[in-house]
Parts: C-alpha cells; sequence; structure tokens
C-alpha cells in the first residue's frame, strides 16, 4: 500500500470536495458550447433581422454621402455627424451584440450553473513558473488540446468545402444578375455554410462536453486518505464523536442514578434487570419509570436502592415488560396498569407496616 501523497487516485470526489473546487471555478465546462450557441444566434439575428439591418447601413450611408459637401470643421458639424454615425451604427449592432452576450452567458449557466467566483482572477505567481509553463505546454492535456482542434479546423472545412462545391453550379449564372441579386446570392451561401457549419459544431461540442465531463471527475478523484480526511472534516473525527458519546451517556447515566433514592420501587427480573418506579398521585397521571438498566446497570441501581431503604420487588414478567416497551422518563402504559398497580400495593401495605412498627 502506498502512502501520503503516493497514493493512487482511485475514489470518486466526496461533495465536499466538488463544492470546494466549485468555487475556486473548476467545473466541467466545454467552450465549443458557448461558441456554438453564440454563432446559432448571430445567426438567426442576421437571418430575421438582415434586411432591416441592410436598410438602416443604406441609410446612414446616404446620409453621410449626400451631406458630405455640407461638412464644415469650423463650426462643429463635423462632430455632430460623426455622433449620428455612431448613433446609426449601435442602433444596428445592438440587437446583435445582446444576443450574443445572451447567448454566450447561457452557454454556461446550461453547463454548471449559476457560478460567480473571482478565484481564477486572483494573482497565483505560481503561473509565472517558466518550468511550470513548459511542463503544462508539452502535457498530455495540451497535445489532446491540439488534436481537437486540428479536427475541428479539418472537420469544419470539409464540411464548408461540401456546401460550397454543392453551389458551384450556380456561379456562372450570377454574371447576369444585378448587384442586389448577387449580394442576395453570396448571402444565401453563406447563411447556407454558416448553417452546415452550427450543425457541425453541435455535434463536437456535444463531443468536447463529453470529455471534459469525464476530465473533470478524473481531475477531481481522491486518494482514499483524503476521503477519509474529508470525512473527518465534514461530519467530524469518529474517535472524538464517540467519546462525546460516551461522556453523554455517562452523564445520562448519572442523572438517572440520582432519580433511584427517591423512587418508590424496584421491579427486578431478579438478576439481569432493574426498573425504578415513582408514583405522586398528586401530580402524576400514572407511575413514571425514573430509571432502568440491565447488567451492571441494573446492579447499581439495586445498590442505590438498598443504601436508601428503597423496596426491590421480584416480578420477572413485569420487569421485562417495563424494560422494552417503556422509555426512561415515561409513564406506565395501560396495559401494565394492573401489574404496576399491585407491586405498589405491596410496596405500600409492607411500608404501613413497616410505620405501624416503628410507631
Amino acid at each position: 500500500m502506498f502512502g501520503g501523497d503516493n497514493q493512487e487516485k482511485t475514489e470518486a470526489a466526496t461533495p465536499r470536495h466538488r463544492q470546494k473546487a466549485r468555487q475556486k471555478g473548476q467545473v466541467a465546462k466545454s467552450r465549443e458550447i458557448p461558441s456554438v450557441l453564440i454563432l446559432m444566434c448571430a445567426l438567426a439575428v442576421f437571418s430575421f433581422l438582415g434586411p432591416w439591418m441592410f436598410w438602416k447601413i443604406s441609410v446612414a450611408m446616404k446620409m453621410i454621402f449626400q451631406g458630405i459637401g455640407a461638412f464644415d470643421i469650423d463650426t462643429g458639424s463635423l462632430h455632430s455627424v460623426f455622433l449620428d454615425i455612431f448613433q446609426q451604427i449601435a442602433i444596428i449592432l445592438t440587437p446583435l451584440m445582446f444576443t450574443v452576450l445572451v447567448a454566450g452567458i447561457a452557454g454556461n449557466i446550461l453547463q454548471f450553473g449559476f457560478l460567480l467566483t473571482s478565484k481564477p482572477l486572483s494573482p497565483d505567481l505560481s503561473r509565472l513558473d517558466p518550468i511550470k509553463g513548459i511542463r503544462k505546454l508539452l502535457s498530455l492535456r495540451s497535445l489532446v488540446e491540439l488534436v481537437k482542434s486540428l479536427f475541428k479546423v479539418v472537420f469544419i472545412g470539409i464540411v464548408a468545402f461540401l456546401v460550397i462545391r454543392g453551389e458551384l453550379a450556380g456561379i456562372p449564372s450570377i454574371v447576369q444578375l444585378d448587384v442586389g441579386g448577387i449580394l442576395a446570392f453570396i448571402a444565401k451561401v453563406s447563411f447556407k455554410v454558416c448553417f452546415y457549419t452550427c450543425l457541425a459544431l453541435i455535434v463536437l461540442a456535444l463531443l468536447d462536453y463529453t470529455y471534459q465531463r469525464w476530465q473533470h471527475e478524473k481531475d477531481l478523484r481522491m486518494t482514499k486518505q483524503e476521503v477519509k480526511d474529508d470525512y473527518k472534516q465534514t461530519e467530524g473525527d469518529p474517535n472524538v464523536k464517540a467519546r462525546i458519546r460516551s461522556i453523554q451517556r455517562e452523564m445520562a447515566r448519572a442523572r438517572m442514578m440520582e432519580q433511584v433514592p427517591d423512587a418508590d420501587v424496584i421491579v427486578t427480573n431478579p438478576t439481569r434487570l432493574a426498573i425504578a418506579l415513582k408514583f405522586d398521585a398528586e401530580v402524576m397521571i400514572a407511575p413514571k419509570v425514573t430509571a432502568k438498566g440491565a447488567g451492571y446497570i441494573a446492579e447499581k441501581i439495586k445498590e442505590i436502592a438498598k443504601e436508601n431503604d428503597v423496596p426491590i420487588v421480584e416480578n420477572k414478567p413485569l420487569a421485562q415488560a417495563l424494560y422494552k416497551t417503556v422509555d426512561l422518563g415515561e409513564f406506565v402504559p395501560i396495559d401494565l396498569y394492573r401489574a404496576v398497580a399491585g407491586v405498589l400495593a405491596y410496596v405500600y401495605k409492607i411500608k404501613g407496616m413497616a410505620g405501624r412498627h416503628k410507631a
């Protein structure tokens, strides 16, 4: 068996370890998912708002070219024109920028939920270590990322080539079209390329997310000792908890023993069990079990009872029934009233006779 840091990380991460990793920003995430969502949403914006955006650009350009001769730097009209141009550009790009922002945020939330943490941004001097940087650059993970990037470029390139090749037959005919027709043809082909590229990226994003989940689970794995230490920190040291429970039992037992001298009778079976009963008709609705125990505890109860002249009555069936069915501090159940009443009557009779004898 290995010890310390040489232990193999074969155990699944504990909830506490996962939570700590999440607080540090270490979550399973694929950069491909936000990318494909951004591309799809941008494509949707151009598809639905493309004519409007083209119209707004045309209006802005027309305004510029018509007023270009009236520019006067001295009067500040040039500043006003630039401000108008900026406003027009902002109006045109706002739907696109807003959609891209929402898509980027949604792409991350879909993967690991809502998470805000500054840990990845905190200064870490170890990142400046050139040796660690070179090791990271030459690591297996970097090689995997390089292969993924190359595969993505090749895969998307093939998809785009196949789409464009299917449109080659229509290229000669565009020479007969006007400018608007040529632009419409280019827009149609571009949309088609982007659409099939999005489909290809969806497949790549799903594969990459599956890989990132697997890699994340592998990185979170713990050694058996780490699991034990984490359990101790979460639940507390088992040895300490056992000691606390032992102390609590001793304290409860001591409080229970303090009730024995005030009991009216101790019912035994006769050697293994002992149950202390007390009944005060003015304040109690029924006799109450004030102490009980088996073995050593039973012997201590009987010993204290003898020291304080508490009657001890042997009744094996009643002792067993009280020990099994009545918890400490509870009243005797109805089905045991008759048997307990008989014992108490016997005890009161003995006490009465002892009182008369003393008198």
